[in-house]
């Protein structure tokens, strides 16, 4: 029976736990859950965090523009990132691979091609591919969306058969509640336009991301055929929870 694919996809409020530093024990975690899961389902991850491994670490001198100290700190973050995964993931029997990609490698059909034929290999050797943006080239995700649109066009490009975005909600609430503090999710949902007027502006406080860019996420996968569910990161075993239909989340429909 061939494996179910999910496209992972770990914001930096996930991995840090909403502190100012990355979670070793939230990357156990989901190496935890992977490992269990690992013989139904194929995983790839795009994840953010660089920038956040990188403030552990330095301040930066400067007098250049905000945008390029992040990139810088993007270089400086991105190795300190991937090596933890590596080590939490290599003790529970997991084998990683770093990705880097940039918004123009899905315009041309020869990067595409590339892409897809890269990862197919390394996931068919047993190696869970890690994705970032290259930020050193790019500012998208810098100031649009914490790696929720590259998730969901590899997650499109790959045709994935899930697409799963880690944020630090149950999903998306609806707005009444949100507005009163009751924080009721909003759990099925097959069309995004009634979707887009439930969602509240707003950034996250790690992330770039809002839900805005959730949605515009599940948009670009809906067209692909392909389920989005957004689950909270925050807690443990939340893929495992989500899969086993014991969390509350929202799930977008193909």
């Amino acid at each position: 029976m061939a494996k179910k694919r999910i496209l992972l996809k770990i914001g930096s409020n996930t991995l840090t736990k909403e502190t100012n530093q990355i979670s070793r024990g939230k990357i156990e975690d989901i190496g935890r859950q992977i490992a269990e899961l690992k013989e139904s389902y194929e995983f790839i991850i795009v994840s953010s965090g660089a920038i956040a491994a990188a403030k552990q670490f330095v301040k930066l001198e400067h007098n250049g523009q905000e945008i390029n100290i992040k990139q810088a700190l993007a270089a400086i973050g991105q190795p300190h990132l991937m090596r933890i995964f590596q080590e939490n993931f290599r003790e529970l029997g997991l084998f990683t691979s770093q990705c880097l990609l940039s918004y123009s490698d899905f315009e041309k059909p020869e990067s595409q091609e590339n892409i897809k034929n890269t990862i197919n290999i390394l996931v068919a050797n047993n190696f869970i591919p890690i994705i970032n943006e290259n930020d050193t080239v790019s500012t998208d995700e810098i100031q649009f969306g914490d790696n929720d649109k590259l998730a969901a066009l590899t997650a499109a490009l790959l045709q994935v058969d899930l697409l799963l975005i880690a944020t630090n909600t149950d999903g998306i609430y609806t707005k009444s509640s949100f507005k009163n503090g009751e924080f009721q999710t909003i759990t099925d949902i097959s069309q995004i336009t009634d979707l887009e007027q439930e969602v509240h502006s707003g950034k996250s406080s790690h992330g770039t991301g809002g839900m805005q860019s959730k949605v515009e996420a599940a948009t670009i996968a809906q067209k692909a055929s392909i389920e989005t569910w957004i689950v909270n990161g925050l807690k443990d075993h939340f893929i495992t929870d989500a899969l086993n239909g014991i969390s509350k989340h929202t799930k977008i429909k193909a």
